[in-house]
C-alpha cells in the first residue's frame, strides 16, 4: 500500500482522486471506479503496490508493438483492477474484481498476486535479457505510482518502458510518465462516445486528447481497435478512426486492427467472431485513408501482419505469430532505401 500521487481533498470526508478521467469522488472507506485506490482516514492508497497479479517475459510483438525494438523482448506486469468495465474484456478475472464504484468486496478472499518491488522487477529483466518493460495485462494508469517507481529504476538501468493501455489517464498523470515513458499502444476502440458509453463506462474524447498529447510529446505511439462485430464493425466508424491516426497523430503511426472472440470475453460470449473478411476490408480502409502501417490482429492465414514498405512495397518485416524475420537494413528498406520508422 502506498499513498497516491494524483488527488486532492473536497470535504471532510471526501477526496477525489485525479489518476484517471474518471475524477472518481471517494468517500472515508471507499474505493473509486477502479476498485484499488482507497480513502483510508482521509488519505488515498494505492492498494495494490508492489503486487503483481500477472508477471511474464512476453515477445514485444504481443503487446502489440510492431514498430518499437521489433524481435525484442519485455519483461510484462500488471496489478488487479481497472477503471473500464468492457464487455469484452479479455483479463477480466483480474481486472474486473471488485464491482461497481465505491463497492468494497472482501478484500481478505481476493488474490493479490504476489509480492514484487520495482528493484526486483528491473532485476528480472535484465536476468531474462528484456530491452523493455512492459506495464499491461490490466489499465497501468491505475497502478501508477507502483508503474512510476518501476519506470525511474528501469531507465536508470537503461530499460525502455512501453505501456500498454486504454488512454483514459488524468493530464496530471501524463505529466508524471511522459519522461520516463519511451512507447505506448493506446485502444481506440471507437469513434463512438455511445459505445465507450455503455461498454466500457467511460468516454472518448479524453482518450483521442491523450492520443495527440503523446504524438506532441514525441512519444512513440501505437493505437489498436478491437473490431466487434455489431458494435464496432462499422466502416464509417473505422473510417473515422484511420482518419484521425492520420490527421492528428499522423500517417506513420501504426493501427492494429483485431478481430474479436466471444468466447474468451467477459460479456459477450453471445457475439460471433470477427470474420477475416472484416479486418481484412478494415485494413483497405486504413491504407485508403493515407496510412502507412496498418496491421490485422487475431487472424490466420493472413498477411496483413506483415510490415510492408510504403513507397515500393517490399515486405520489410515477414511475421508468423510472434517469430519475426527482418529484411530491413537498420530501419531502412532494403530495396528503396525508405525510412520505415522502425524504433
Amino acid at each position: 500500500m502506498k499513498e497516491c500521487l494524483n488527488y486532492k481533498k473536497i470535504d471532510p470526508q471526501t477526496l477525489q482522486c485525479q489518476t484517471c478521467n474518471h475524477f472518481c469522488k471517494i468517500k472515508e472507506g471507499r474505493v473509486g471506479i477502479c476498485g484499488i485506490r482507497q480513502n483510508i482516514g482521509g488519505k488515498l492508497y494505492l492498494l495494490t503496490y508492489g503486487k503483481a497479479v500477472a508477471a511474464h517475459v512476453d515477445p514485444i510483438e504481443k503487446k502489440p508493438f510492431f514498430h518499437f525494438l521489433p524481435g525484442s523482448f519485455a519483461y510484462s506486469f500488471g496489478t488487479i483492477g481497472c477503471n473500464f468495465r468492457c464487455k469484452n474484456c479479455q483479463n477480466y478475472d483480474i481486472s474486473q474484481m471488485f464491482g461497481l464504484k465505491g463497492r468494497v468486496r472482501e478484500y481478505n478472499k481476493l488474490n493479490w498476486g504476489y509480492s514484487i518491488s520495482p528493484e526486483r522487477i528491473v532485476k528480472e529483466a535484465l536476468e531474462n535479457q528484456c530491452q523493455s518493460i512492459a506495464y499491461t495485462y490490466t489499465e497501468p494508469t491505475v497502478f501508477m505510482e507502483y508503474a512510476l517507481n518501476t519506470m525511474k529504476l528501469a531507465k536508470e538501468k537503461g530499460l525502455k518502458n512501453v505501456w500498454v493501455s486504454n488512454g483514459f489517464m488524468s493530464d496530471k498523470t501524463l505529466d508524471k510518465i511522459i519522461p520516463y515513458l519511451d512507447a505506448i499502444n493506446i485502444d481506440i476502440k471507437s469513434f463512438n462516445n455511445d459505445f465507450y458509453k455503455s461498454n466500457c463506462g467511460a468516454k472518448v474524447q479524453p482518450i483521442l486528447n491523450n492520443c495527440k498529447r503523446l504524438a506532441r510529446e514525441k512519444i512513440w505511439l501505437e493505437t489498436t481497435t478491437l473490431v466487434i462485430p455489431t458494435l464496432s464493425d462499422n466502416e464509417e466508424m473505422l473510417r473515422q478512426i484511420a482518419g484521425f491516426i492520420k490527421n492528428e497523430l499522423g500517417n506513420f503511426v501504426p493501427w492494429h486492427i483485431s478481430a474479436f472472440s466471444g468466447e474468451i470475453s467477459w460479456k459477450l460470449q453471445n457475439i460471433p467472431d470477427t470474420p477475416i473478411e472484416i479486418i481484412e476490408n478494415a485494413y483497405q480502409t486504413g491504407k485508403e485513408e493515407g496510412l502507412k502501417y496498418v496491421y490485422g490482429g487475431n487472424v490466420a492465414g493472413s498477411n496483413t501482419e506483415n510490415t510492408y514498405c510504403p513507397k515500393c512495397g517490399s515486405v520489410v518485416i515477414k511475421r508468423d505469430n510472434y517469430h519475426i524475420s527482418r529484411q530491413d537494413k537498420k530501419g531502412i528498406c532494403a530495396r528503396c532505401g525508405e525510412n520505415i520508422r522502425l524504433l
